[in-house]
């Protein structure tokens, strides 16, 4: 997919896939594609794995790597396909955006390097030096609740000149002024994605290109259809399902991500809701908060308890 191509496809909801682990706590690759083809088939617009909600940092190299080839395979083409290939080691965002493009991703979604809170000039070269190494999309990605580090607009705007494969940002800020910047300095045609669940709406009215965000894993549909009915003019559908999912996401990040997530697909029978330690499931009265909560959208399993 060539730089332009990829400006025009990469839009809608692109899905982070969540990475389900078996009792052992090895991938359930099965489980993991089945919740791919399940998304395809409900409208979802492309898919992202090993992104924050794919649980990388519980994921050893090889592993990303496997997830990134299964879904790839599974994905076969349908739609766009975005892995997250970034990490607090330079080498190993190297390494692993590398091995993206070589098994054929779209893009790769590279995650502002969390824990040592590098500065802006060393955040330049950084993605710099990633985008040089490879010629596939680099969407950026931009989290600074989870890596201690925002990615200024200016900072980025420089990358957006300097790098003509970095073509995208997804935002989970909640600045939103911050947010509208980023159009205006790097131009209205660099794609724009939301990472916050109540911005993916606001972001699409000032141009944003779609939305990365993980309520998807248990709506795909709606969250979806979002993007659709803001793309054919049906801004008050729009609204209403931006207003309608706001328990749902109020209730999934009441722990961390993707802990009630998982809870949540355990809960509807898709997968076993295991995570790897240091990560773990929400306490029993989150979990009954999230079922109370989930039932108003989805259905729930029969004899599925977690607690």
């Amino acid at each position: 997919m060539n730089i332009q191509e990829a400006k025009q496809r990469l839009r809608g909801s692109i899905a982070p896939i969540v990475t389900p682990f078996k009792k052992d706590h090895s991938i359930d690759f099965e489980a993991f594609r089945k919740l791919i083809h399940w998304h395809i088939a409900s409208g979802t617009h492309g898919i992202s794995v090993t992104g924050t909600t794919g649980e990388p940092s519980s994921l050893t190299v090889e592993e990303r790597v496997d997830v990134m080839k299964e879904a790839h395979t599974a994905i076969n083409g349908r739609v766009p396909f975005v892995p997250g290939t970034g990490s607090t080691n330079h080498q190993e965002t190297m390494y692993l955006t590398k091995k993206a493009q070589e098994i054929g991703a779209d893009a790769a979604l590279v995650i502002v390097p969390y824990y040592n809170k590098p500065s802006q000039h060393a955040l330049y070269k950084h993605f710099k030096t990633v985008a040089d190494a490879v010629d596939i999309p680099i969407i950026v990605y931009n989290i600074p609740g989870r890596t201690a580090t925002n990615l200024h607009v200016e900072t980025l705007a420089k990358l957006s000149r300097d790098c003509e494969n970095i073509i995208g940002v997804k935002e989970s800020n909640k600045d939103f002024e911050h947010i509208n910047r980023v159009l205006l300095n790097c131009g209205r045609d660099f794609l724009l994605y939301s990472g916050i669940e109540l911005l993916c709406y606001p972001m699409l009215a000032i141009g944003g290109a779609g939305h990365i965000s993980a309520t998807a894993n248990v709506v795909p549909d709606k969250v979806a259809e979002i993007y659709d009915a803001w793309v054919e003019g049906d801004v008050k559908r729009a609204q209403d399902l931006h207003y309608d999912l706001m328990p749902l996401n109020d209730v999934l990040f009441k722990d961390t991500n993707p802990a009630p997530l998982k809870a949540a697909l355990g809960m509807m029978g898709k997968i076993n809701p295991d995570l790897r330690l240091p990560m773990d499931l929400p306490t029993g009265t989150l979990q009954d908060e999230i079922r109370s909560v989930l039932a108003d959208y989805v259905e729930i399993a029969d004899g599925i308890g977690l607690k």
